[in-house]
């Protein structure tokens, strides 16, 4: 079987965010002119002759037209060379994880790492041998005494899922690049739209591109930027021999969803600032958690990185669990679901939905923590739905 090259970024490096994501690898198609790119809703491709291939393509878990499209478009907003689309973001962490360590080595993760990702490394990885260590990824002291002569790779939230805390992506690039070891910077939450971790120093910017990428709740995915090329090779290699990839379908909701990732980003930001003013002012409100706060430890390297705070808010309420539980049984436009990114408000309770998976870990969540994803309806009807609810 012949590998389809992963794909390159080969946009025009002048171009706007906002044109690169409709047309960075998005050109009409050469047969019809089609101007959106065909669902080649295929598992095979024809050849001309044994191991003569059309257009690189022989079998589509190792390339797919569609998905190349959507690779292509990913490392141009990422600023990278290299792009891999998958199945879901936890299956692009997989292929990360395993393509970069091998047992025996170390890595260093958040202290408030996402459930999922949490549960990936230390109910899977660790018994094939890999050790990590949990620290506050803020503190670039206690970064560096983590490290040991076994560590290979940080591995980066930023801002954090759910309590939204920073991490200076430059400091940890040096920190990681001193000791041999390679940065992986989940940008999920902030989007490529908000922050670029590859300028910024990282080896790997990783998405779940279920997520603001896509933009609708209708889609299932994970993508792995960067411009090493050994990386890329590897991920490639490792994406075609584990086989997570991502469909032809899904890989066209995501390119659809791409094409408005910055004005949704936009109206995104507006409502998340808007909430988090809001929250300040109510009474059942213990703290909250929003970058775009100037008391937030982490705002001004948020401030430096990001090119605004992003649309998810946590707060904690008085009355602990019990009453963050009816808070979010009460919203009407915030729906009570997991997941977060799309146009529509989700409200979730961390410490028993997504976050359940580190209950009793030293990465456990506050009871009466609350996760606002801030969609894209009127802001005035958010702000009124969570006045309702914490009256």
């Amino acid at each position: 079987m012949t590998t389809v090259p992963a794909a390159q970024n080969d946009s025009n490096a002048d171009d706007g965010f906002a044109t690169m994501a409709i047309h960075a690898g998005q050109d009409p198609e050469a047969l019809t002119g089609s101007v959106a790119v065909p669902i080649y809703q295929t598992s095979t491709y024809a050849q001309d002759q044994v191991g003569v291939l059309r257009a690189g393509y022989d079998y589509s878990r190792a390339g797919n037209p569609t998905r190349t499209a959507l690779e292509t478009a990913l490392a141009a907003l990422e600023g990278g060379r290299f792009g891999h689309a998958f199945s879901s973001g936890m299956a692009a962490a997989d292929t990360a994880l395993r393509a970069m360590l091998k047992p025996g080595e170390h890595l260093v993760i958040p202290n408030d790492a996402y459930g999922g990702t949490f549960r990936l490394i230390d109910k899977v990885l660790v018994p094939w041998g890999i050790s990590y260590t949990a620290v506050p990824l803020s503190d670039l002291d206690a970064v560096q005494a983590a490290m040991t002569p076994a560590t290979k790779l940080i591995w980066a939230e930023t801002p954090t899922n759910p309590l939204l805390n920073i991490a200076d992506i430059a400091g940890l690039a040096e920190i990681a690049h001193q000791s041999g070891a390679k940065l992986v910077v989940d940008n999920t939450f902030a989007s490529p739209y908000l922050q670029q971790p590859l300028a910024l120093g990282a080896d790997v910017a990783l998405h779940s591109t279920t997520k603001y990428l896509g933009g609708h709740s209708d889609v299932i995915g994970g993508a792995l930027i960067t411009s090493d090329q050994e990386l890329g090779e590897a991920f490639g290699f490792h994406l075609k021999s584990m086989g997570g990839v991502a469909g032809p379908f899904d890989s066209w909701l995501t390119l659809r969803g791409v094409k408005t990732l910055a004005v949704r980003m936009d109206r995104h930001c507006d409502n998340a600032e808007a909430v988090a003013d809001m929250l300040l002012s109510q009474k059942k409100v213990r703290k909250v958690y929003y970058p775009g706060i100037p008391e937030h430890p982490g705002h001004d390297i948020a401030a430096g990185q990001m090119l605004r705070f992003g649309g998810m808010v946590s707060f904690r309420v008085v009355g602990g669990q019990e009453e963050a539980v009816k808070i979010c049984s009460r919203t009407r436009l915030f729906t009570l679901a997991e997941s977060l990114g799309g146009i529509e408000s989700l409200i979730e309770h961390p410490g028993l939905m997504t976050h359940a998976s580190v209950a009793g870990s030293s990465l456990e969540v506050p009871d009466d923590l609350i996760r606002l994803s801030v969609g894209i309806e009127d802001i005035e009807d958010l702000l009124a739905d969570l006045a309702d609810a914490l009256a």
